[in-house]
């Protein structure tokens, strides 16, 4: 792996709670171990080499539990963006000089059996400034956001998806640094409105994934990332 992660891992979980009103979703036990620690040991695994966590709300528990990252093999850094919430756009925008002028984006509540190699590949060879990783989900796990044709990504819209779209966003991305330096001011902006720009231009590149994926932002998927870990015996 040639680009830095960044983990967006700077919310406030309302959906979990009780259990993130003390602790962060990053720190969420998940069958017997912290998130976040799984998540990392993954990306080692995988032959990231650099970490950038973008924290906010109990952001300070995440240092106290990851550090540096040599734990884990990694090197991590963190921009905290609390208490003034900067949305996960802003977010990444803040953190762009601890990162490279290309990086993948990984949500912090998510969990992605796939080979990031070829997600990079694929982005480093599109020819767009940015990437997004879809499944064919049809509803299935959460409303469909993607409109995916012939290798192509037609639209992405999280806040009015149509009935045509089929595919969602899998929750790992990559993206240019000037694309999120181009935006003005210092106000909250959400990645995923950048994304729908990109898309409507054509510049946002597609992977189609077929494994599912497992998130942690609600207690059913919580639950069914446990009942995952736990069938793989770790």
């Amino acid at each position: 792996m040639k680009l830095p992660v960044a983990i967006l891992a700077g919310g406030l979980a309302t959906r979990l709670k009780p259990i993130t009103e003390r602790i962060p979703k990053a720190l969420v036990d998940v069958a017997g171990e912290p998130f976040i620690l799984r998540q990392l040991a993954y990306l080692r695994g995988q032959g990231v080499t650099r970490v950038v966590m973008c924290i906010g709300f109990l952001g300070e528990q995440i240092r106290d539990v990851v550090g540096d990252g040599s734990a884990s093999g990694l090197s991590v850094s963190y921009s905290q963006d609390w208490p003034k919430l900067l949305g996960t756009g802003g977010a990444l925008k803040q953190a762009l000089p601890l990162l490279d002028s290309q990086f993948l984006v990984l949500y912090g509540d998510s969990y992605l059996p796939i080979d990031f190699n070829a997600v990079e590949d694929r982005f480093l060879n599109s020819g767009k400034p940015a990437l997004m990783t879809v499944q064919r989900n049809a509803d299935q796990w959460d409303k469909s956001n993607v409109l995916f044709s012939d290798d192509v990504i037609v639209e992405y819209n999280k806040r009015l998806p149509t009935p045509e779209m089929k595919h969602i966003d899998y929750g790992l991305g990559a993206i240019s640094a000037d694309i999120l330096a181009a935006e003005q001011g210092d106000e909250a902006f959400d990645l995923a409105d950048v994304y729908h720009r990109l898309s409507l231009a054509g510049q946002l590149a597609g992977f189609e994934v077929q494994e599912r994926f497992y998130e942690i932002g609600s207690h059913k998927g919580l639950a069914e990332a446990a009942d995952y870990f736990r069938g793989r015996g770790k």
